[in-house]
């Protein structure tokens, strides 16, 4: 079990600590919601974890089936909706670094992709968009 501690600090920001590794980052509301937007937003890392995890994922999978994803980027993009206020959806830009992987190794990638447990979190209502991009 992982432990994670928040605390609001003020002018609409918050600073959590990850206890296991003393990692701290800080929120900030975003501009479109009174804040600054001088850091990541709650919603900016629930988006930016999908892709995180999705990384992760194909890491694990690259290192336990012998090949390489080192390079790889992922571009998110969010896209809010109103009433409720949340993410309506998630575009995923993915950047490999090469474009001659195996077929059983694009099968990997894309089923690592699935199967992140973020990816497997997010309520069917939030449409994730992904895109392959290969370089040329």
């Amino acid at each position: 079990m992982t432990k994670i501690v928040t605390h609001y600090i003020g002018d609409l920001k918050t600073e959590a600590e990850h206890i296991q590794s003393g990692s701290k980052l800080i929120t900030d509301a975003p501009i479109d919601n009174n804040g600054k937007g001088e850091k990541f937003s709650p919603t900016d890392l629930f988006a930016t974890s999908l892709g995180s995890c999705m990384l992760t994922i194909m890491g694990i999978a690259a290192n336990t089936h012998n090949f390489d994803i080192t390079g790889t980027r992922i571009e998110t993009q969010k896209v809010m909706a109103a009433n409720p206020r949340r993410v309506a959806e998630l575009i995923l830009d993915i950047y490999l670094p090469r474009n001659d992987y195996s077929a059983k190794e694009m099968r990997l990638i894309e089923s690592a992709i699935k199967s992140c447990p973020v990816a497997n979190s997010l309520h069917p209502d939030i449409i994730k968009t992904i895109n392959y991009h290969f370089p040329q």
